[in-house]
């Protein structure tokens, strides 16, 4: 297999008249990765995909796919694909047809198109179903379709934009899986738009967060997950407590310029019931506000007077051993070692 290739953004840019939609971003994404660009709507995300693919024109900045400067190069020439949300499936043609159609476009004769269209769908799965129509397909089975018809062109990137958003939660999960083993298999990189903090932790090599045309933080899931660079990261991530550094006590750390924001994993909280413990340097007195049984974990929401609602993530046997009603006084307690002092 030829060795694949990086993909590097240089200070790439977007801009609709004075509104910026992405703000002077760098990144780079190693080959054979899979990289999630999440973030809230709004944030950058997909015009980012968009201008990879070639569908958005960059403003400023360069999209460089190995050696090659791709960024003024129309989408056929780029050696990237990309897969639609909606999934774009031609209603009037049977799954070889869809899948064959850029070979069509491309000139290449129909067996040659057609043969190589089914041996496609054999990869995801699809060739027992070859000649229905989209409309005789689930919405599972579309999906594999528009993926074999991004594939056929043996791109070196793929480009998904919000592939699982119109798939059930169960479909979704499954389809989660398939995307990433099918992503090992062809050891190419995948570069995957989501809004989904779960869908982004279990797919990608490489979480990029965006938040108003920037990226806050890029970096392995486990590094994103346990030392969010900045407020905003902990707080989309979820699972996070986000405090005053004041209010956390917590240490000045070396290069971290007076950062005025710590997090705590909500899983590191402890909570106590009623009002005879005295908050100490790592606690705070609460009312508990929530209680939502998850299955193995309880989660508890906490109200404490000056701060945001704060949370703790309980297992099904500390929460039995100690249960926690909304309405009721709590000691919400953690370890120094847990604070993790975030950036500016």
């Amino acid at each position: 297999m030829a060795k694949q290739p990086d993909i590097e953004l240089v200070a790439l840019t977007k801009r609709y008249g004075d509104a910026v939609a992405v703000d002077s971003i760098s990144l780079r994404i190693p080959a054979g990765s899979y990289c999630c660009l999440l973030g809230p709507s709004g944030c950058g995300k997909t015009t980012t995909l968009r201008m990879i693919a070639g569908h958005e024109e960059a403003t400023e900045g360069d999209i460089i796919l190995g050696q090659e400067n791709i960024t003024i190069l129309p989408p056929a020439a780029r050696g990237t694909a990309m897969m639609f949300q909606s999934y774009a499936l031609f209603p009037h043609l049977d799954c070889t047809d869809n899948v064959a159609f850029s070979l069509k476009m491309r000139g290449v004769d129909k067996d040659t198109r057609r043969s190589r269209a089914v041996d496609m769908l054999k990869r995801v799965h699809m060739d027992a179903y070859a000649g229905r129509l989209p409309s005789q397909l689930s919405g599972g089975q579309q999906q594999r379709v528009a993926l074999a018809r991004a594939l056929i062109t043996d791109p070196q990137v793929l480009l998904l934009d919000e592939p699982l958003s119109a798939l059930d939660p169960f479909l979704r999960i499954k389809m989660r899986e398939e995307l990433k083993s099918l992503q090992t298999r062809l050891g190419i990189s995948f570069i995957h738009v989501t809004h989904s903090q779960d869908e982004a932790m279990a797919l990608a090599d490489l979480v990029v967060v965006m938040n108003a045309g920037k990226i806050e933080q890029a970096a392995p899931p486990r590094e994103v997950f346990n030392k969010p660079a900045s407020a905003f990261v902990a707080r989309f991530i979820g699972g996070h407590n986000v405090l005053p550094a004041a209010v956390a006590r917590a240490p000045v750390v070396p290069g971290a310029d007076g950062a005025p924001f710590v997090a705590i994993r909500a899983d590191r909280m402890s909570v106590q019931v009623g009002t005879s413990a005295v908050a100490g340097a790592t606690s705070l007195q609460g009312v508990a506000r929530s209680v939502e049984y998850l299955g193995s974990t309880v989660q508890v929401g906490i109200d404490v007077i000056g701060l945001d609602t704060l949370s703790a993530t309980l297992s099904e046997a500390r929460f039995d051993a100690s249960p926690v009603r909304p309405g009721e006084p709590v000691l919400l307690s953690w370890n120094p070692e847990d604070v993790h002092v975030l950036g500016r």
